[in-house]
């Protein structure tokens, strides 16, 4: 795990996975606490930190695309685009980023 720190691509796929880890638990967790259980606490404590780290995956993910000269419809947008999708993030860790 410590490896992971020393390479942009590294730090990029610790990030993806607390951005994956925070959209889980906003999306199974906080969310049906909020509306079934009326009970917000955890979506406004979780939105705002899932949201932080939401941006600096993204802003990370192009730095890296264009420093790594990346070619946007191939790599960079799926990237991007997994960080939409729940478990998104996993599936292009484990198919994208720990190849590179």
């Amino acid at each position: 795990m410590i490896h992971l720190f020393k390479t942009k691509i590294g730090r990029l796929r610790i990030i993806g996975f607390l951005e994956g880890v925070s959209l889980l638990v906003l999306v199974f967790i906080a969310v049906p606490m909020k509306y079934y259980f009326h009970n917000p606490s955890l979506s406004k404590t979780l939105g705002p930190i899932h949201g932080a780290i939401f941006l600096l995956f993204i802003f990370n993910t192009l730095s890296i695309g264009v420093e790594q000269n990346w070619k946007f419809k191939t790599t960079t947008w799926k990237i991007i685009l997994a960080c939409f999708i729940p478990f998104g993030t996993f599936y292009i860790d484990n198919k994208i980023l720990s190849k590179l």
